[in-house]
C-alpha cells in the first residue's frame, strides 16, 4: 500500500467542474452549509489575482480520493476552492501535501468551508478550543479512531467534515484508511437498497466516550474529557441523500451505530455486520500515507475512516478541526431525531 498513481487528467476534470458547477440531481438547496465559492471565499486572499487554478492533482491508491499538490491552502483562489469542492463531492475525501499552518491559519482555512464545531470529548490545543488534538504517545496502547467510524454520527446534526493536519508522524505506519459509503450503497442489490431505505438506526456516544467506556480501554488513558457529556443518542435514516452531492449514502458505522430503530440489538447485529463487511471490500476502501504537513479533509456523511495502530514505540500528533453539518434526510424524506432518555 501507499503507492500513488499519477493521473494528469484529474486536474482538467475538476477544473472543468469548478468552472461550470451545476447542482447534482437531488441535492438539497436549503442546506445551510457554506459553499466556499458562492460565499466569496478566497476573494481577499493574497494569491487571488485572477481567480485561476494552478493546482495539480492525482489519485491516491484506491478507487477514490484525490490529492492536490503545488498549492498553499492559505492562499487558494476561488477557482482552486471550487476545484477542491468538486473533488470532495465526488470522492468524499481530498488531501493536500506539504502545508505549513499555524493554528490560526488552520482555523482560517476551516472557516472558509463552514462553521466550526468544538469537539467536547477530545483534548484541545492550548489557546485554540476549535482545534482538537489527536495524539498517540509511545506509552499509549491504543490510537484515537482505530475503530472504523464517521465523526459525530451520534449528534442530531452530524458534522459535515473534518480537517486533519499532521504535526508529527511516525517513521513507519500510522496510515489512515477510508471507505466510500456512496460506492458501498451503489454496490448493494436493488432489493436490499429498497429494504434499507425504509429503516432508521440508533447512534450513540455513551459506549465510547463515557467515563466507564474510556476507563475500560486500559490504564493511562488521558486523551479524553467531559465524560458526563456523553449522553447523545440520535436516530438517523440508514440511507441518506447527501445534502451537497445528492448521492444516496449508506449511513451506519461500526463505532457509533447500535441497532435499527424498532429492532433489538440481537436482531440488528447480523444485518449490520453484513453491511460493515460489504463496505470494507477493497473496491470501496483507500489508504492515505501521512507525511508531516499533510492534510486530509473528509466528508463525514460520505465516508468512514480508521487510524492504523502499527507504530507502538513512536509518537503521532495531529490537529483536527470539525465542521458543522446540516440535518440529514432519508430517501423518503425521513428525518433524524434525538432520542430522549430519562
Amino acid at each position: 500500500g501507499g503507492i500513488e498513481i499519477s493521473d494528469p487528467s484529474i486536474q482538467t476534470k475538476y477544473q472543468s467542474v469548478a468552472n461550470n458547477e451545476k447542482p447534482s440531481a437531488g441535492a438539497s438547496h436549503d442546506c445551510p452549509e457554506r459553499d466556499p465559492v458562492s460565499a466569496g471565499f478566497g476573494r481577499n486572499n493574497p494569491g487571488d489575482h485572477d481567480g485561476s487554478s494552478s493546482m495539480k492533482s492525482k489519485k491516491i491508491n484506491g478507487n477514490f480520493g484525490i490529492e492536490f499538490y503545488d498549492v498553499d491552502v492559505n492562499t487558494m483562489t476561488e477557482a482552486e476552492l471550487a476545484e477542491a469542492k468538486a473533488a470532495q463531492d465526488e470522492h468524499g475525501v481530498i488531501f493536500f501535501r506539504n502545508q505549513s499552518l499555524t493554528c490560526a491559519q488552520h482555523i482560517g482555512f476551516a472557516r472558509r468551508w463552514g462553521d466550526i464545531v468544538v469537539n467536547r470529548f477530545f483534548e484541545q490545543v492550548d489557546g485554540y478550543a476549535q482545534i482538537a488534538m489527536v495524539r498517540k504517545e509511545p506509552e499509549h496502547a491504543t490510537v484515537v479512531g482505530e475503530t472504523w467510524h464517521t465523526d459525530h454520527s451520534y449528534d442530531l446534526i452530524p458534522a459535515r467534515g473534518s480537517i486533519l493536519y499532521a504535526k508529527e508522524v511516525p517513521k513507519n505506519g500510522g496510515d489512515t484508511l477510508f471507505a466510500n459509503l456512496c460506492h458501498a450503497y451503489d454496490a448493494l442489490s436493488s432489493g436490499l437498497k429498497k429494504s434499507l431505505e425504509g429503516l432508521r438506526a440508533i447512534h450513540s456516544s455513551r459506549h465510547v466516550f463515557s467515563k466507564q467506556a474510556v476507563e475500560s480501554s486500559g490504564p493511562g488513558e488521558d486523551r479524553f474529557r467531559n465524560f458526563e457529556r456523553a449522553v447523545q443518542d440520535s436516530v438517523h435514516p440508514v440511507v441518506i441523500v447527501h445534502p451537497l452531492s445528492g448521492k444516496k449514502v449508506l449511513y451506519v458505522n461500526p463505532c457509533f451505530t447500535l441497532q435499527f430503530e424498532g429492532w433489538s440489538r440481537e436482531e440488528s447485529r447480523p444485518l449490520l455486520d453484513f453491511l460493515y463487511r460489504h463496505v470494507l471490500q477493497p473496491a470501496t476502501t483507500a489508504r492515505f500515507r501521512w507525511q508531516e504537513g499533510s492534510i486530509a479533509f473528509w466528508d463525514n456523511r460520505a465516508t468512514w475512516h480508521q487510524a492504523q495502530n502499527d507504530y507502538p514505540t513512536e509518537r503521532r500528533l495531529m490537529h483536527r478541526i470539525t465542521l458543522q453539518g446540516c440535518p440529514l434526510t432519508g430517501c423518503n424524506d425521513q428525518a433524524s431525531e434525538r432520542i430522549q432518555t430519562s
